[in-house]
């Protein structure tokens, strides 16, 4: 059984801010990349998060070679700091993927809404300054 985390009332708060998540993978030989993503949805479980591929190229093979990844909550209105770590699956069809083509698609036709990536959400740390730094949160 794979672990779960579920986000506090204060990350879900925190993640609804975002605008842009910078989006983290690496390759399986570890080669790392970095994306901004605007398509970023909590789920209501608090432990799943939908990220849409429009434009994933290296991130994309990444997640097929390696289905982990990163993502970021910190900016100017977030309170806290926190870095999202899951496992990554890929969904190009099925009711999960249909939802999200059509909330995509009513953001813009320029969006081609590729595929779904869906994280369960494993870890979350802490990334404010301070003696707290890296610690695990959930």
């Amino acid at each position: 059984m794979m672990r779960m985390v579920k986000l506090s009332n204060e990350m879900v708060e925190d993640f609804a801010k975002m605008k842009i998540f910078p989006f983290a993978t690496a390759s399986k030989s570890g080669e790392p990349n970095v994306i901004p993503i605007g398509f970023c949805k909590l789920q209501d479980d608090r432990e799943t998060i939908w990220i849409a591929d429009n434009f994933f190229h290296k991130t994309r093979q990444n997640l097929e070679e390696n289905p982990r990844g990163s993502i970021y909550v910190w900016g100017p209105e977030v309170k806290g700091c926190y870095q999202i770590k899951g496992d990554f699956e890929i969904k190009t069809d099925g009711e999960d993927y249909e939802k999200m083509y059509k909330a995509v698609k009513s953001l813009g036709d320029r969006f081609p809404a590729k595929a779904l990536a869906v994280m369960k959400i494993t870890d979350v740390y802490e990334c404010k300054s301070g003696a707290g730094a890296g610690k695990q949160l959930l």
